[in-house]
């Protein structure tokens, strides 16, 4: 199995900590680590030649510098930002060519995961699926909330068990829901959200390109033809920036036949989205009161970060508020409208 990381994102919901030149996958959030190194870590029972990283040519340099033993060949690079359909089409592309018929794993470099051990197991379930069976596999986790920052997979049969891990045939799959929708989801107990883990050969996940997104495909194919010649990055450079932008998820996984998917169910992942400042408040939410210099007064269930460590931070009256300061700036909201950053992106870049 070859693993990929997406490492191509910008961050923009976690300003001022992450931004357009060192975006969260290179921050030091949740460990520490960066993002991108837990990423690599988790992935410990490959060879480092079999991991690669697909990022922008803009975080060229930090990728080699924070992942130093991954081969400078297997970082592939992005000349354009088109979103997941076709830098994980890209990815397929390159692995094709280089190792016909192999497994490939789709990691995120922003995905903080608590159980490395489940996450280790489900992995190499998926990769036996996927050699025996061609199957676009999913690792998918229990729901706990109807949340609309996930997209849902609604169960199929019981397809079997394999050592105590279920694995369900694909029913439907919906990307991100409206919270009405949702908490539908949630109440039919039928649902689990789509962590973005996606095992599949990379001439299989081509296939489905093939069939439902023709035009990028076609371009794909032409730059796998010329990729690892002299021809590579000028055709890459001239193609990439053409193909549809769109996710994997409203391209292959909401139209792919259902027949052709398997869902694997993980209980105890402990996997999160770090997408928002209110993530990141619930799963530091243990060592907030470990910095002496933060001084609360009548304040209840508040999240304050400062990248000063020496610096003094005074917070009265306050609850469910988030505080945020770096070097990049200062960011105060309630914890509720802490993905609205976005709407400020703009005129704060």
């Amino acid at each position: 199995m070859k693993a990929v990381i997406l490492a191509g994102g910008g961050g923009t919901r976690l300003w001022p900590m992450s931004t357009k030149e060192n975006p969260k996958q290179f921050q030091k959030i949740t460990s520490d680590k960066t993002m991108i190194e837990e990423a690599v870590d988790r992935l410990d029972f490959l060879k480092k030649s079999d991991i690669y990283i697909a990022t922008n040519f803009k975080h060229f340099k930090l990728v080699k510098k924070l992942c130093p033993k991954i081969p400078v060949k297997n970082i592939i690079i992005e000349p354009d930002l088109r979103d997941t359909a076709s830098c994980i089409g890209f990815a397929a592309a390159v692995i094709e060519k280089r190792h016909p018929k192999e497994v490939m794993s789709i990691i995120y470099a922003d995905h903080y995961i608590k159980n490395k051990k489940e996450f280790q197991e489900k992995l190499k379930k998926a990769d036996e699926l996927a050699k025996k069976e061609d199957t676009l596999n999913i690792i998918e986790i229990v729901a706990t909330e109807p949340s609309t920052n996930y997209g849902y997979v609604k169960l199929g049969k019981l397809y079997k068990k394999i050592k105590g891990t279920e694995i369900y045939y694909l029913d439907s799959f919906t990307e991100k829901p409206n919270l009405a929708t949702a908490k539908k989801f949630i109440k039919s107990g039928n649902y689990l959200w789509n962590s973005g883990l996606y095992v599949w050969k990379a001439k299989t996940l081509l296939e489905a390109y093939k069939t439902l997104l023709p035009d990028t495909y076609e371009k794909l194919n032409t730059i796998m033809g010329k990729y690892d010649t002299k021809a590579q990055d000028k055709t890459t450079s001239a193609i990439y920036p053409t193909l549809q932008k769109i996710s994997i998820d409203y391209a292959i996984m909401e139209k792919v036949d259902p027949k052709k998917v398997r869902i694997i169910k993980a209980k105890k992942l402990g996997l999160s989205d770090v997408g928002t400042w209110e993530t990141v408040s619930k799963l530091l939410a243990n060592s907030q009161d470990k910095n002496k210099n933060h001084h609360l007064l009548d304040t209840k269930g508040c999240f304050i970060h400062c990248e000063d460590k020496k610096k003094k931070i005074a917070v009265i009256g306050l609850k469910d508020v988030i505080v945020v300061d770096t070097k990049n700036g200062l960011l105060v909201c309630k914890k509720e409208d802490a993905k609205r950053i976005k709407e400020l992106q703009d005129k704060l870049q």
